[in-house]
């Protein structure tokens, strides 16, 4: 039931959002939250500041790693001590390599005077003695100074190269902002399922819902929405989403679809009292309810004339049936079959009787047998046949119903909303009763014709048997529509 309207409305929603997103992103003014966090928009937020506070990330639930500083050095040194130390230890360098030179150099003249003849034991001792000399060297060249080698470890590190620090700023600066920059020419893309989009204090324009709207009111038209209607819901549609301001996509969606909620509950809730509480009044004052029923050929009258009596029967009324149509063959046999089924007495003439008259006879009946509801069955006409359009104006005449009652098909949608409008002209109609309402996929009708007629919809025909019938509710009809 009304398909045809969900899905116009559906499209709607869905090409207003896909608009907007896109002139978000022409902005730059969209953002990209990881959804696996369960976190909502708020929290996200607060979550993000706290990270830039801190610094870093919770080890409990890490986005991505955080890459810190690989050392603990001690207090920073600066370039100018830094200087110093390195001017210092090159010039002692030169100095131990010059002892060493003058070193070696007496260790060779050592050897050499042993060598001229000197005694093997004084032999031995000279060469211990250049022996330990050597090892002298060897130990003044091992000892490096450790202030000199921390300050060179620490200069290595302080020379960190920028790139890879300018790529660690980047992936912090990637988790608090929520989105990723791909290198090369790759494109910012939104992961299907694995991102939110956010848009970050943007307001919908006039021009944003234009188009889109102007498209909702031809498949309104197009699912036989009358076209005073569908321009009356697509101006309230727009009024309500023009300026609306929105932070994440799915608000388009949710104010598309409250504005089009909004203005399909303005068409539908006609003022009016319903059959059942005229029923009521009329019983509390000692007299029954005349409902006369009119329309064209074929729309289900005789069959809703069935449905209404089982109705108000099962409330505890008890209905008497006026056979006003004297002129189709079999519409008599029609009505009784009907009465039968139900217990119900019918109140009939011979075929091509005066109709008013029969209609009278029922009134009668009921006022002195003390039954609640009259139902007053009358012949199908064409709102352009001026004379059956007379003849059921003199039925109302003599009747005096409290209650005349368009009865329409569902299915022909714009003709159904025509239709009331012309026996309203001629008759003024109080109320209206859909048939097959079930299997109309467009709901075009039950849109429009209480709005045109500013006449309210009583009930809506929605089946074959005789408990298919129910009593018009608005929000029940406004469910429908957006479920």
């Amino acid at each position: 039931m009304f398909d045809s309207l969900k899905k116009k409305f559906a499209d709607a929603s869905g090409k207003l959002r896909n608009k907007v997103e896109e002139e978000a992103k022409e902005e730059n003014n969209v953002e990209l939250i990881e959804e696996s966090s369960e976190e909502t928009f708020d929290e996200i937020e607060e979550s993000d500041e706290e990270i830039l506070d801190e610094e870093e990330v919770s080890e409990d639930e890490p986005l991505i790693e955080s890459e810190e500083d690989d050392f603990e050095g001690e207090d920073d040194i600066s370039e100018d001590e830094l200087d110093e130390i390195l001017d210092a230890t090159l010039k002692e360098e030169a100095e131990e390599e010059s002892e060493e030179e003058e070193k070696e150099e007496r260790a060779g003249r050592f050897r050499s005077f042993f060598n001229r003849g000197k005694k093997d034991d004084s032999k031995e001792e000279a060469e211990e003695a250049a022996e330990e000399e050597v090892e002298e060297v060897k130990e003044a060249e091992d000892e490096v100074p450790e202030e000199v080698e921390e300050s060179v470890e620490e200069a290595d590190e302080e020379s960190v190269d920028e790139e890879a620090e300018e790529e660690k700023k980047s992936k912090r600066s990637f988790f608090r902002r929520g989105k990723k920059d791909k290198s090369g020419d790759e494109e910012k893309e939104e992961k299907s399922g694995g991102f939110l989009s956010f848009i970050k204090e943007k307001s919908i324009s006039e021009d944003d819902v234009e188009d889109i709207l102007f498209e909702l009111e031809l498949g309104l038209l197009e699912a036989d929405v009358a076209m005073d209607v569908s321009s009356v819901v697509v101006e309230s549609v727009k009024n309500d989403l023009v300026g609306q301001k929105i932070k994440r996509s799915s608000d388009i969606e949710e104010y598309t679809y409250q504005a089009l909620k909004n203005a399909v509950a303005k068409i539908i809730d006609v003022e009016g009292k319903s059959m059942t509480e005229l029923l009521e009044e009329k019983v509390a004052q000692g007299e029954p309810l005349v409902v006369m029923l009119v329309g064209i050929n074929g729309t289900g009258k005789t069959t809703t004339i069935g449905k209404l009596s089982n109705y108000y029967i099962k409330k505890g009324y008890t209905p008497v049936i006026a056979a006003s149509d004297t002129f189709r063959a079999g519409a008599i046999e029609q009505v009784q079959y009907h009465a039968d089924n139900l217990g119900v007495k019918l109140i009939k003439h011979e075929k091509g009787s005066d109709p008013a008259a029969v209609a009278f006879d029922a009134v009668q009946h009921a006022k002195a047998k003390g039954k609640e509801l009259v139902l007053i069955d009358t012949a199908g006409r064409m709102q352009t046949n001026t004379n059956l359009m007379d003849e059921m104006k003199k039925i109302r005449r003599v009747s005096k119903p409290d209650l005349v009652v368009f009865v329409g098909d569902a299915l022909t949608g714009n003709d159904a909303t025509e239709q009331a409008r012309k026996f309203n002209e001629a008759i003024d109609i109080d109320g209206v009763i859909l048939t097959k309402a079930d299997a109309d996929s467009k709901g075009g009708a039950a849109l429009s014709v209480g709005y045109i007629i500013k006449k309210p919809i009583l009930f809506l025909g929605m089946g074959q048997s005789y408990d298919d019938i129910k009593e018009y509710d608005a929000d029940w009809m406004l469910e429908q529509i957006f479920s």
